[in-house]
């Protein structure tokens, strides 16, 4: 099942906010990877607004090298950019999207939340994730490719729902089609990296707390408990540890940094 470009190019044009990127598709039923081809394209001088769109990838990448599991039936796009931000600002490009994109389908009617730092859920499940790929130059981040999967009809495990067997428990539906999904999670990247160069990081990761659905979770650090309080400017995870009165009056307080603890969706543990 592929994309309709003319409906894409129609939905892309109702209700835009913005105009930061003007968005050049190039539409396939099916690649190794939306980045690994946008990159490629990126090397052949195409501009920023490039967009590479699949409804299956052969080879998806997903966080720290992992394989991303990209079945037909999903949508799968890449989005590439020049920020031109510091390049240990990099977390904030994904954060952007990451609101951008659950502020755009909850506008819809859609009840995602984030999982930190990158996941996109519906109660906890998982319906999908970004990858955000630079490349710096002087310390500066100067190209980058948003890569994001979204489950739309596609099988999913237990820990993931798509977004058409959610659609199906409700009364409407609030995503019509998969031209739809792909122009709302595009207006969304936009929105979110508008918000970013325009507003700033802390007005930006104001919005992301307010849909960061890890927010009172438990984790395990080295065994010992505590709770996600929230993300500092940095990106790192803020987590409250228990304490046991007769030692301590002061509640210690941990951050971690995107890799150091990956939150799945069971038992959160880290070991240092």
């Amino acid at each position: 099942m592929g994309l309709d470009r003319q409906q894409l190019e129609v939905a892309l044009r109702v209700g835009r906010e913005y105009t930061y990127l003007p968005f050049r598709l190039h539409i396939f039923e099916s690649v190794a990877s939306t980045n690994q081809t946008l990159w490629e394209l990126v090397e052949q001088g195409v501009e920023p607004g490039c967009v590479v769109i699949a409804t299956q990838q052969t080879a998806g990448r997903g966080q720290w090298g992992r394989q991303w599991i990209s079945p037909a039936g999903g949508l799968y796009l890449s989005l590439f950019v020049a920020p031109h931000i510091a390049a240990n600002n990099n977390y904030q490009l994904t954060f952007a999207s990451a609101w951008g994109i659950a502020n755009q389908l909850r506008k819809c009617g859609v009840d995602v939340a984030i999982k930190w730092p990158n996941d996109l859920v519906i109660d906890k499940r998982k319906l999908g994730g970004i990858l955000t790929e630079t490349k710096v130059n002087q310390g500066t981040i100067t190209q980058a490719v948003i890569g994001v999967g979204i489950n739309w009809t596609n099988p999913v495990p237990e820990t993931g729902i798509n977004l058409e067997t959610w659609q199906a428990s409700k009364e409407s539906r609030p995503i019509s089609s998969l031209e739809m999904l792909a122009a709302k999670i595009l207006l969304g990247i936009e929105s979110g990296i508008q918000s970013l160069l325009q507003e700033g990081v802390n007005i930006l990761l104001t919005r992301y707390l307010e849909l960061l659905a890890n927010v009172g979770d438990r984790v395990y650090v080295n065994n010992l408990a505590g709770n996600i309080v929230g993300v500092t400017p940095t990106g790192e995870l803020h987590v409250r540890m228990d304490i046991s009165t007769s030692v301590t009056s002061t509640v210690p307080e941990i951050y971690l940094q995107p890799g150091i603890i990956s939150l799945g969706y069971s038992k959160n543990q880290v070991n240092f």
